[in-house]
């Protein structure tokens, strides 16, 4: 049977980029099940042009903002493809995107999620001269930060391998059904408590302790629009700032387990104390989060509680994506390997369950 794809999309005022985005999902290669849009109140004309599309998409309209998380699960929950591309509104794919990763998907069963090569946009829509990489996937410190792989590094031949990394942008991410399911807590794939921002790191971490892998497949190439990267803070909504300190904290506590406390305590412990005396000192708008860490305490250590119960990754395994940012193909572990023409690449699979 044809691998069927799902394409979810969370709205908020999203009007600049929305009808360009959604002409190239329509434009796909690959034949999509179907399209979800889920609108969070806006008031820019959003919901305006998503009525022109209405009879190739489904729209969900909220009576207030509910958040990306909250909303993506509602547009996750309507949808039905053996995959899901969760999308950003402000991203535009070129025309084959869903069909390269889809067929990366298929090398390895235990390839939950797969993301392609996102390129640096201006506000324009307009390519960038010279291309620069707005996210190939993304990684994590020591000290338990994430960033997106090659942000603004030049799009001159690098990131060109497919390889494993920890986890997605879920600007453009597609995630596997079976995934989606088996992470999911009370049919909640992304944290409602995040709101916005860190939602789909904590899914990457979530998803490795649960011994899903990540692929990267360079072909498969998008366009971002960032309105959030490194070193903006002070031009991006105060709420948003917030809900990042918040949500660094909600990440650590359902996650990190006691073997990866041990190795890297120091340095995150230092960074702790860095992002808190930052909000003191400097970010006093961003201090609000602790009181909301606090409030979401119970039901945190909850879904914590239920998250160690059902893990699979040793420590050992997990400890790996905290120092590395990529893992060549074939590198799972395994004794059989097999050779497949993937988008144009050779690449290995292993054929038994790895050892984690």
């Amino acid at each position: 049977m044809p691998t069927t794809v799902s394409v979810t999309l969370v709205t908020y005022n999203s009007l600049p980029y929305l009808e360009p985005c959604l002409r190239s999902v329509l434009g796909q290669t690959h034949p999509l099940l179907e399209v979800v849009v889920v609108d969070n109140a806006s008031s820019d004309g959003t919901r305006e042009t998503l009525e022109r599309f209405k009879d190739r998409i489904r729209v969900v309209n909220n009576g207030a903002n509910l958040g990306f998380a909250d909303a993506q699960n509602q547009a996750i929950a309507l949808s039905e493809g053996d995959w899901v591309l969760v999308l950003n509104p402000d991203v535009v794919l070129q025309p084959d995107f869903v069909e390269k990763l889809v067929e990366a998907g298929q090398i390895d069963p235990k390839v939950g999620t797969v993301c392609g090569r996102l390129l640096a946009t201006g506000r324009d829509l307009q390519p960038l001269d010279p291309p620069l990489i707005d996210t190939a996937g993304i990684y994590f410190t020591e000290n338990m930060r994430h960033f997106d792989r090659g942000w603004h590094e030049p799009d001159d031949g690098r990131f060109r391998r497919m390889e494993y990394v920890i986890g997605a942008s879920a600007a453009a991410a597609l995630y596997r059904r079976e995934m989606i399911h088996d992470i999911s807590e009370k049919g909640e794939f992304f944290d409602p408590d995040f709101f916005a921002y860190r939602e789909d790191a904590d899914v990457a971490w979530r998803a490795q302790l649960f011994g899903w892998r990540c692929l990267y497949a360079p072909e498969a190439v998008g366009h971002h629009v960032r309105s959030v990267g490194p070193g903006n803070r002070h031009s991006v909504p105060v709420a948003i700032n917030m809900h990042s300190v918040k949500n660094r904290f909600l990440m650590r506590i359902k996650n990190l387990t006691g073997g990866l406390f041990h190795r890297y305590w120091r340095s995150s412990m230092a960074r702790d104390l860095l992002v808190i005396g930052g909000c003191l000192l400097w970010e006093p708008s961003s201090l609000p989060a602790f009181w909301r860490i606090a409030k979401c305490l119970p039901r945190t250590l909850r879904r914590r509680r239920r998250i160690m119960e059902r893990r699979r990754a040793t420590d050992e395994s997990l400890a790996y994506w905290f120092v590395t940012k990529s893992r060549p193909l074939g590198n799972v572990g395994g004794e059989v390997k097999v050779r497949r023409s993937v988008g144009g690449f050779e690449a290995s699979s292993v054929a038994r369950k790895p050892p984690y």
